[in-house]
């Protein structure tokens, strides 16, 4: 029984020599790197998002609104012979206000209404945006805001600039852990981040059609829009 007893003992103090080894294993803590990176991605905008408004003044209230109608209805006429689609045609405002006069020293007078209506547009034949524009104000639009250039399909580019960010942050990695002496072993989580929104442009060159010379049209710049992904990776280093 004695020398059963003494030929258990070596493989009894195996085993708690193997158990407490992985036990230490999995009470280390693990050795990790967090690499935040951003990646841009540009492109020619095929899409650009304009507001015109028609803006019309009258004695009374009706005959504003009635003024307005018929110079909106003209508007979004002239809108559907240039190929704009009922879908990228949207009311963004409409209002009516009364006048007065504010002399000093003087009751308020009133002179009388004022109607605004606005259609926000998304116009995507860039080629021929700036022709449009014209051939609004000569249909009655007396107000232009924009444009906002952007994409028909963000995600295209979005998906581009989130694989060239991985990538990015995965060299950064690299880097680190061989500066460090260890190396990457896996990639623990990915985060993404928020992506700013393209900057809007605004129109300088639209002018009323009394102030455009007859030969002049409105040229439009498209530029590009640049699209950014931004991811933050934990790395597990060994």
């Amino acid at each position: 029984m004695f020398a059963r007893l003494l030929m258990l003992a070596p493989l009894a103090l195996v085993a708690a020599a193997a158990a407490q080894a992985q036990d230490d294993h999995h009470m280390s803590p693990l050795q990790t790197l967090v690499v935040n990176a951003s990646a841009d991605v540009a492109r020619a905008p095929d899409l650009a998002i304009i507001n015109a408004g028609v803006q019309t003044d009258a004695v009374t209230a009706q005959a504003a609104m009635a003024d307005n109608a018929r110079k909106m209805a003209a508007v979004i006429a002239t809108l559907k012979q240039r190929g704009v689609a009922d879908k990228d045609m949207q009311t963004s405002g409409l209002s009516l206000n009364a006048q007065y006069d504010y002399r000093q020293g003087n009751t308020p007078k009133l002179t009388g209404y004022q109607a605004t209506n606005t259609l926000t547009l998304r116009l995507r034949k860039l080629d021929s945006a700036g022709a449009m524009l014209d051939s609004l104000v000569t249909a009655g639009v007396n107000q232009i805001n924009g444009p906002t250039f952007d994409l028909s399909d963000p995600e295209a580019a979005l998906d581009e600039a989130r694989q060239k960010a991985v990538q990015m942050a995965r060299t950064r990695a690299d880097l680190y852990a061989a500066a460090a002496g260890l190396k990457v072993k896996r990639i623990l989580s990915i985060a993404e981040g928020g992506a700013p929104a393209p900057q809007p442009v605004f129109l300088k060159a639209a002018r009323m059609a009394a102030a455009t010379p007859a030969d002049a049209t409105t040229e439009l710049a498209p530029g590009e829009i640049s699209r950014t992904a931004t991811v933050s990776i934990t790395f597990e280093l060994e």
